[in-house]
């Protein structure tokens, strides 16, 4: 058995015997293979406590057996002797423990874990005792009166009504080891019997992924979709960044993962002799910078495993629709006093047309009519509904009407003749800007799902939803995979997919 474990059951048998539980005390000794002097000592003891002298004998047998030089347990086997009215054998004991003690007026026994004190003179006292037995008196008086010589000064006056009992031929009352004194082990053996972490927990000091609080020696676990963000600091660094892997590499260590041709990483640090620390699908690898390109804004997009580029500065190329999503927005009518022409027209923007064929937009049609009413008054609503209702028809009535300045700042609606006249007292140069928006566009669509902005995402054009972080967008339609149409904060419009992330509500209708 290994120290460690024999010292668990000791003090375990310890503990029990100090609640009186004998039997448990009994089985955690008897747990211990081939047990030192002092276990059976021990056992010793205990079986005196629980009354039964006879095994109490053969263990101080043992005890004897395994450290011929303890004097206490002759001094015990002595008392068991005398108990069991073996009195030559407890003489013979008693005389064992007094020629161990070596001349010396006692020993103390705390060094081996037994908080007790022999003394020369109680074993003489317990030998005149034995004597006293054996009706031995004459030699009984000549023991104590060689007891009062090895006697402690407190101790005279025990030792003088010893005296005067044996001269009265009356038996004296043996000594022992005080009850539910023994042998211990060391307090330091038993405070190391539990685990301790000498090293303590490890602790995430640095790491390149964000909030990260992973404990443990495994190598690093890959990121998540959408995890990493490169640092101010990293992103200051020229050599820091998003590289293509220019031709094949396999690195010397297993432990670093393979890159192919084309494979977009992204390098943390450069160092002189002409390697680079890179990051490739969650791992961290060592690269030869000669192998290594910069990519382009937009080739950050295309990456597809790995760490992906988060959505924070340049959305999704807008790709072919596979489904046409509804027009959001009616027809809008602008009011000015030029003149009575109409158009229907989209003027191209600068390098759109030699754009258009490698990058398909989605186009929203705006009609738009220009209509002249009287200067200085302000039209009433209804008034001025019916004026443009001979260039809209009929949506002119039933449309949402709201202002807009000549650069297309939204001003508000106008939903009475109030409106109206903030609205006219705003003109500037005699113009303004009126938006005739069907109402019914905004209703009646079912909304497939909800989804969270997880960044602000400013409109590119006339068709796109402008939203910001934490907005609740109502998703109306799929118009592609990377693309959404949908609807926050009264307005409709497409948006990329990769801004939002979906909620936890169920679809609703509204």
């Amino acid at each position: 058995m290994a120290y460690r474990e024999l010292v668990r059951r000791w003090h375990e048998g310890v503990g029990a015997a100090e609640l009186g539980r004998w039997d448990a005390a009994l089985e955690s000794f008897a747990a211990i293979p081939e047990p030192p002097a002092r276990i059976c000592f021990n056992v010793g003891c205990v079986q005196l406590l629980a009354g039964r002298p006879q095994p109490a004998r053969r263990a101080f047998d043992e005890t004897v057996a395994k450290d011929s030089s303890l004097a206490v347990g002759y001094f015990q086997r002595g008392f068991v002797h005398l108990q069991l009215q073996m009195y030559e054998d407890a003489l013979s004991d008693y005389h064992m423990a007094f020629s161990h003690l070596r001349q010396n007026p006692f020993i103390d026994y705390k060094q081996l874990g037994l908080r007790h004190i022999l003394y020369a003179w109680e074993v003489l006292y317990n030998t005149a005792a034995v004597q006293c037995h054996l009706q031995q008196w004459q030699e009984a008086r000549v023991t104590l009166e060689k007891a009062v010589v090895w006697r402690p000064e407190r101790r005279t006056a025990t030792l003088a009504l010893a005296l005067e009992r044996v001269q009265n031929h009356l038996f004296l009352e043996p000594m022992q080891v005080p009850p539910g004194e023994l042998f211990r082990p060391r307090k330091k053996e038993v405070e190391q019997l539990e685990s301790k972490d000498f090293l303590g927990k490890p602790k995430v000091i640095s790491s390149i992924i964000p909030n990260d609080e992973y404990i443990g020696f495994e190598p690093l676990r890959p990121q998540k979709q959408g995890c990493y963000e490169p640092s101010a600091d990293a992103l200051r660094d020229r050599g820091s960044g998003y590289h293509r892997v220019v031709s094949q590499y396999l690195p010397k260590h297993a432990e670093e993962p393979a890159v192919t041709s084309g494979t977009l990483v992204f390098v943390l640090s450069r160092t002189a002799d002409g390697w680079a620390t890179a990051i490739h699908d969650g791992q961290k690898l060592h690269i030869p910078s000669s192998l290594l390109e910069p990519v382009s804004r937009m080739d950050k997009w295309k990456i597809s495993n790995g760490i992906p580029f988060p959505p924070a500065q340049v959305p999704p190329s807008r790709l072919h629709v596979k489904q046409k999503p509804e027009s959001p927005g009616g027809e809008h009518a602008s009011a000015s006093d030029a003149s009575g022409q109409m158009d229907s027209k989209v003027p191209p923007s600068r390098g759109e047309a030699s754009r258009s064929a490698e990058r398909p937009v989605v186009l929203r049609a705006r009609c738009e009519c220009a209509v002249l009413v009287r200067a200085g008054a302000v039209p009433a609503l209804p008034a001025l509904r019916a004026l443009l209702r001979e260039r809209l028809g009929q949506q002119a009535l039933r449309g949402t009407l709201s202002c807009r300045d000549l650069d297309g700042t939204e001003l508000g609606a106008i939903s009475g003749e109030e409106d109206l006249g903030r609205m006219w007292q705003q003109l500037t140069d005699g113009r303004v800007m009126l938006c005739c928006q069907d109402s019914d566009s905004h209703s009646g669509r079912p909304v497939l799902y909800q989804m969270l902005a997880e960044h602000s995402y400013p409109a590119q054009g006339p068709g796109d939803l402008e939203f910001s972080k934490g907005d609740v967008l109502d998703i109306l339609s799929e118009v592609n995979e990377d693309w959404l149409e949908g609807r926050c904060n009264g307005r409709i419009g497409i948006f990329p997919k990769c801004f939002a992330t979906q909620t936890s509500c169920g679809a609703a209708f509204l």
